[in-house]
């Protein structure tokens, strides 16, 4: 499944907690959840697509149906879950 154009939901929805050039790591977490991610451009897409400095993370999460939904506003939902029900 190849990403929706414009969705940026999974570089919006959680927290992450490895670093990213250009956010400060704040009691271990780079990226808070809910927040866009700085390495967005305006097309929201990642600055950092297929660099080293691109968290691991960030290129372990494959996009699947059920986590991007039919929309954004889906994958946003489906993402904000995900992340409440893993919060320590």
């Amino acid at each position: 499944m190849d990403c929706r154009p414009g969705c940026a939901a999974c570089c919006i929805a959680p927290s992450i907690s490895s670093p990213i050039p250009g956010m400060p790591v704040v009691n271990g977490i780079s990226k808070p959840a809910g927040v866009p991610c700085i390495q967005l451009d305006e097309r929201l897409r990642c600055k950092l697509f297929g660099r080293p400095e691109r968290p691991a993370v960030c290129g372990s999460l494959i996009p699947t149906p059920e986590m991007c939904g039919d929309s954004r506003a889906q994958a946003l939902r489906f993402l904000g879950w995900l992340e409440q029900d893993t919060a320590p």
